[in-house]
């Protein structure tokens, strides 16, 4: 406030001296009178109509009063007979002496504009300088948000899902709370903790909720925010965080994205030597170099920890890796309940079936479930959101919104029927694979039909998937083009197994070099994924073998599809009556649960696929 009234205080006082100048400027002009020419004069001083004549120091001009009291301007020529005539004429002669206040006045006009320049320059740089619309002077300092009283409004108590990461960061906000009980022992506090985990799964959300819980200053800032494209700009923001946070301490720095600017080092083609990197050093060296940094945890959040600096991963900087993943079945009921608070939901609403149909899903893909479905209920009118509405949101979420405006020819309904029974019914007839949730063939995003498996749960958590589900996986796949095939003929298969295609060929390829699945090659993986960073190390695996065995894996893989096609074709084949009444279901109601799809298949006499 009183910044404020200072700088207020200021412009008035240049106001005032503006307007005083500018008075004085206007108050020495010489006011505007009527002129008379020199003979005119004359003729009335002849005339006796001139009573006084104010002559100036140079004679150069003159001053006339007449009879009538009216005074008016001359210009006097170097006239010698001009005293005489006025004395003749009984005039009176006055002259005007030279003042000093002439040249003092023209030397303050003429620096009255620069100087009024000169103070407008000087408030500007000042307000340059502590105005907030300039970024100029304060371009190395950091953009951390500061906290002093965190306020986020989130605590542990909002965070479900995933219990171990809670507790792994749990003891840091007790390490925070009740230090002594840990420093008796000899513990000492994690310097820094790494949240590892896939989008969408807490790792933000997780950091929030240690700043409420802990109760101590917290900084927030996004790796990107130390990168510029200014020389030593990146390093400066580190320095100024870090010693912000010690001025502070004990304190949380929380930096979001890390690996903006934390990637390995000595990738760059150019040396390496890049602005990015004197970013990385100096945060590493004030996480842990010379000085150390006492009473400062540093959490930081990353989806991408392969691509992270060896450095910064050591412990003394990351004591700590907290693996934030997926959420299992009892972890998505838990954030289910957490996401339906303050939202209306019916008496039908099923919050374990929801989880149980849910596997895969990340906290916020739950969030967003249930915003769908409010939203859906809303556009319908409804006051209360039903099991209808979370199940067409669950559908929206995974392949899109529905196109039932979109108007079908009955020969490719006809088609997209077939195509979809295949798919469910190679599915349901293949032993140890998942059962099939439902079959649509109401257009979705860019797939004209869908046909929804259960993951199992188990291999979900897991990430063990056995020979024999693969093999299952790649004839499921195979289904609808082999329906189409059957039905239409070859010369009638269309483009709409692509997808389906580049599945089966990824899958086999992988069992041959990755999974060791190969009869012919054995236990063996071929081909490193080690390429460099930044020349695309995701998508180029460096080849590790000959030509030899590239050509064995191309003719494994060319085996394992046979192997499907030819289990998938025998199921339709002996099925083909069940696949024609599953078939024309699909085309006369759209849509075909798991329900309906057992009772076909318990009135029908199938007979089930072969083992691989």
């Amino acid at each position: 406030m009183n910044k404020r009234w200072r700088n207020a205080g200021l412009y008035v006082l240049l106001a005032i001296v503006v307007i005083a100048l500018a008075t004085a400027f206007f108050d020495k002009q010489p006011q505007t009178r009527e002129t008379w020419r020199y003979s005119q004069f004359i003729q009335k001083v002849e005339n006796n109509a001139v009573e006084k004549v104010s002559i100036s120091a140079d004679r150069a001009k003159a001053l006339v009063q007449v009879a009538d009291g009216s005074k008016v301007m001359v210009n006097l020529p170097p006239d010698p007979d001009l005293i005489d005539i006025l004395t003749q004429n009984n005039v009176n002669i006055e002259v005007v002496p030279q003042s000093d206040d002439g040249f003092l006045f023209k030397a303050l006009s003429s620096l009255f504009f620069p100087i009024l320049l000169l103070v407008g320059l000087f408030f500007l740089l000042r307000r340059a300088q502590s105005g907030p619309g300039s970024q100029a002077m304060n371009f190395g300092k950091s953009k951390a948000r500061v906290q002093m009283e965190p306020q986020t409004q989130v605590t542990f108590g909002d965070v479900a899902g995933i219990e171990q990461a809670k507790l792994e960061l749990s003891e840091v906000v007790d390490f925070l709370k009740n230090a002594d009980r840990f420093t008796a022992v000899g513990a000492k506090i994690p310097k820094g903790v790494l949240l590892v985990g896939p989008p969408g799964t807490g790792k933000t959300l997780l950091a929030k909720a240690v700043a409420g819980e802990a109760g101590v200053p917290f900084f927030s800032i996004s790796g990107s925010e130390f990168v510029e494209m200014f020389v030593g700009v990146g390093a400066s923001r580190v320095r100024d965080l870090f010693e912000q946070a010690k001025n502070n301490a004990p304190c949380i720095v929380f930096i979001d994205e890390i690996d903006a600017v934390g990637r390995q080092r000595g990738a760059g083609l150019g040396g390496g030597n890049d602005e990015r990197e004197q970013t990385l050093n100096q945060l590493l060296t004030e996480m842990d170099g010379f000085e150390g940094n006492t009473g400062i945890i540093i959490i930081a959040a990353t989806n991408r920890p392969d691509v992270l600096d060896a450095a910064l991963l050591r412990p003394g900087r990351f004591d700590r890796q907290v693996v934030v993943d997926r959420p299992d079945y009892a972890g998505r009921l838990e954030i289910l309940k957490v996401h339906a608070r303050g939202k209306t939901l019916a008496k039908d609403v099923d919050l374990e079936k929801i989880a149980r149909r849910t596997p895969g899903f990340t906290g916020a893909d739950l969030s967003n479930l249930l915003n769908e479905a409010a939203i859906l209920a809303a556009r319908r009118n409804l006051s209360e959101i039903s099991m209808d509405e979370i199940n067409d949101a669950i559908d929206r979420v995974l392949a899109g919104p529905e196109k039932k405006d979109r108007v079908m020819s009955e020969k490719r309904k006809t088609l997209v029927a077939y195509h979809e029974a295949g798919h469910a019914l190679v599915g349901a007839l293949m032993p140890d694979y998942d059962p099939v949730q439902k079959i649509s063939i109401i257009p979705r995003g860019r797939a004209g039909g869908l046909t929804w498996f259960t993951p199992s749960e188990d291999r979900m958590d897991s990430g063990l998937y056995s020979r024999a589900y693969l093999q299952n996986q790649m004839a499921v796949a195979l289904g609808g083009r082999i329906a189409e095939e059957i039905i239409f003929g070859e010369e009638e298969v269309t483009t709409g197994a692509s997808n389906d295609l580049q599945q089966v060929a990824r899958v086999a390829r992988q069992m041959v070099t990755r999974f060791g699945m190969s009869d012919r090659l054995g236990p063996v993986a071929l081909g490193r994924q080690q390429g460099n960073m930044f020349l695309g190390r995701d998508i180029m695996a460096e080849r590790d073998f000959s030509e030899e065995t590239a050509a064995a894996i191309d003719d494994e893989v060319r085996n394992l599809v046979d192997q499907a096609y030819r289990r998938a074709k025998e199921v339709l084949v002996s099925n083909k009556a069940v696949l024609d009444r599953l078939a024309q279901m699909l085309i006369e109601k759209e849509t075909v649960d798991a329900e309906e799809l057992q009772e076909i298949l318990e009135t029908s006499d199938v007979k089930m696929a072969a083992i691989a």
